[in-house]
């Protein structure tokens, strides 16, 4: 029960098949929009996907699905359309003029939900920043929402009573919100330094792939975990020990496809835990159906961050989860990722990876002593390179 008994919002889902993705990859999207949605507090009502070369500049999609959008939405009191992808000022603008209900693009929706679970100084400050820097280029577009002071997903605005059309209003309180990180970052590193002395494990990979679920296995503790997107925005650093080699393992925010680069920005001092890391755990969840396009999002998010060759782990978690579909003996055709059992996902992905690999369920703690061994080994290297002289000790 939402507080107040809030009516929680409906939302209509909006997709594009074009040259780039094709349908199935487009309702994968859709598939992930929708559970941004739900995380968010939204009701997912019906999708809408259109095949086109490219958006239509003025309404994203063709003049004639959009009066079929607004059909709907009025025969069914729609409160919110998503699309799946950035629009532009002047579309969004377009879009609820014929709608008649607001709307939203895919960044909108991910800062409202960092919004929403945005806990500490760091993180409030860190989405606050994103907020207004998605706020700029669109404030013409904001300021009529801004006026109604309406509430709504979406609409968690950085204090909305406050915001003026001024554009150098905006831009004074981005550089206010730059310096204030500066400081927070300054304070992260001393922080940092204090523990340079110790082998630092950082818990990287997509939303929602398990890594609290991981953490809270390691180090017995209780960081918060459930199963939606972006459960954990704020940086935990915990103390682990394995058999007699200590070490600190860091879990911080997932990644996800399409992430606003406003907020990568924003997480950078976020991130520095990654930078920083002697090694990391690159959790997957191999139950997803398209795992393996996770895997390549964080993997390009890692490089953007400048941390493609650290030394890696790759856990593939949730084998618990995994299922397949058994290949009909009389298809000639090659097997399909969907036909292959998990011993042979197995073999197939230890011949792949370059990284040390493990197929664990946090959750269900299958495999977990293999896990520790194989993390406690790994650790064990680092430590004997920096710490040479204690190398008996192991």
């Amino acid at each position: 029960m939402l507080p107040f008994d809030i009516k929680p919002e409906k939302a209509v889902l909006v997709g594009l098949v074009t040259g780039r993705q094709d349908e199935d990859k487009v309702n994968d999207y859709l598939d992930e929009l929708e559970f941004l949605l739900e995380t968010a507090g939204a009701i997912p009502d019906k999708r809408f996907v259109q095949r086109l070369p490219k958006p239509d500049p003025r309404s994203f999609v063709g003049a004639g699905k959009l009066q079929e959008i607004a059909e709907y939405v009025k025969a069914a009191g729609v409160d919110i359309v998503v699309f799946d992808d950035e629009l532009s000022t002047s579309q969004t603008r377009n879009i609820e003029k014929e709608l008649g209900c607001r709307v939203l693009d895919r960044p909108l929706l991910i800062l409202d939900i960092f919004a929403k679970r945005a806990r500490t100084t760091t993180a409030r400050t860190q989405v606050e920043l994103a907020q207004y820097q998605y706020l700029l280029p669109h404030l013409t577009h904001m300021w009529t929402h801004l006026e109604k002071q309406r509430g709504g997903i979406g609409m968690r605005g950085p204090g909305e009573k406050e915001i003026e059309t001024d554009r150098r209003i905006i831009r004074d309180k981005i550089i206010l919100l730059k310096e204030k990180l500066k400081d927070i970052d300054k304070q992260k590193v001393t922080q940092r330094k204090n523990r340079d002395e110790m082998i630092r494990v950082s818990l990287v990979g997509y939303t929602n792939a398990g890594k609290s679920t991981t953490m809270n296995l390691l180090s017995k503790s209780d960081v918060f975990a459930e199963n939606k997107l972006f459960a954990t925005l704020d940086t935990t650093v915990r103390k682990v020990v394995i058999e007699n080699l200590p070490f600190l393992l860091t879990d911080t925010v997932g990644f996800i496809r399409k992430l606003p680069h406003n907020l990568v920005e924003s997480f950078k001092s976020t991130l520095d835990e990654v930078r920083e890391a002697d090694l990391l755990l690159h959790v997957v969840d191999i139950s997803h159906a398209t795992f393996e396009e996770q895997v390549e999002i964080a993997n390009q998010t890692l490089a953007e961050i400048g941390c493609a060759d650290k030394p890696t782990i790759v856990v593939f978690n949730k084998i618990d989860a995994y299922s397949h579909v058994e290949k009909d003996p009389i298809d000639l055709a090659p097997a399909t990722k969907e036909n292959l059992t998990l011993e042979e996902l197995k073999n197939t992905w230890m011949a792949k990876v370059n990284s040390p690999a493990i197929f664990i369920s946090a959750k269900q703690k299958i495999n977990i002593d293999e896990f520790r061994k194989l993390l406690y080994d790994e650790v064990k290297k680092l430590h004997v390179i920096r710490y040479p002289y204690t190398s008996f000790l192991y």
